[in-house]
């Protein structure tokens, strides 16, 4: 596949990424191993990853989704995020797996964690295909982490930019947004 100009690397092709979430599913079934998993996508950018990991997940797995939204003031994040879409299963006492595509500043990752929390689950864990250490304005417990970047702007693999790219096999930086 030709990659658009504004495309500036690949930072994970698609055999890496395939095998790292392999290897996530691995170290899931081993936490989970005689449990039952409720794992939560986070829509949209998760939504490749949450299909691909689960198929790897071997213990009894329900899946939902949520939706969430922060909005923007001028050009950057006001830090209010809203929930779009709730999850339908009822999770109160159940072990919860948050899937993301992305934690990076951690203030989406924090809502999403307290939000479920509320509705007294037996245990929150989360899985982030990718981990933006640099960006991070809050604390979060990364319990699966695919991969570590540096701060540059990542497209592919379910994650976009303006709603492109999230078809792309790879992840990759893209110049035009940094």
């Amino acid at each position: 596949m030709k990659l658009p100009d504004e495309i500036d690397c690949v930072l994970f092709d698609a055999k890496a990424i395939a095998d790292r979430v392999g290897e996530l599913g691995r170290f899931i079934d081993i936490a989970y191993a005689g449990k039952g998993l409720v794992a939560i996508g986070v829509l949209k950018g998760a939504f490749i990853f949450t299909a691909d990991l689960v198929r790897k997940i071997n213990v009894p797995v329900e899946i939902d989704f949520v939706e969430l939204a922060s909005y923007m003031v001028d050009t950057k994040r006001s830090g209010e995020i809203v929930l779009e879409q709730d999850v339908e299963i009822k999770i109160k006492g159940r072990d919860i797996l948050i899937i993301e595509d992305i934690v990076d500043t951690g203030l989406t990752t924090r809502f999403l964690i307290d939000h479920i929390n509320i509705q007294e689950p037996a245990s929150v864990e989360v899985c982030t295909l990718l981990y933006k250490p640099a960006r991070q304005r809050v604390d979060v417990p990364l319990s699966y982490v695919g991969f570590e970047i540096d701060d540059v702007f990542a497209v592919g693999y379910g994650l976009d930019y303006g709603g492109k790219y999230r078809n792309l096999p790879d992840i990759v930086s893209l110049t035009s947004a940094s």
